[in-house]
């Protein structure tokens, strides 16, 4: 890899070319890309998690299937309500 003489020649000339002033500028700006890169990382890895027993399905291995009444949204005209004499509506059969 490199050794000491060749990181001090490095570093010679980064200070020649950025100029004294410069430096702690850039260490500022490299450390606060190292905090959010380091941030970035620890909430993709939390996403990626595997759910925990109280988060995931109550069936390992499978979904949850609830079952009920379906009832049609506000307006939705494709499906008729039903209740509890059977279905009613336009396409319902006549008494």
């Amino acid at each position: 890899m490199f050794g000491i003489s060749e990181i001090a020649i490095l570093l010679i000339v980064v200070i020649l070319l950025l100029g004294a002033k410069k430096l702690p500028e850039l260490a500022r700006s490299l450390g606060k890309s190292a905090r959010i890169l380091k941030s970035e990382t620890a909430a993709m890895k939390a996403d990626s998690a595997p759910p925990t027993a109280t988060e995931g399905p109550a069936a390992p291995g499978g979904p949850t299937v609830i079952t009920g009444i379906v009832h049609p949204a506000p307006g939705d005209t494709t499906r008729p309500p039903a209740g509890p004499s059977g279905p009613s509506g336009p396409d319902a059969p006549r008494a």
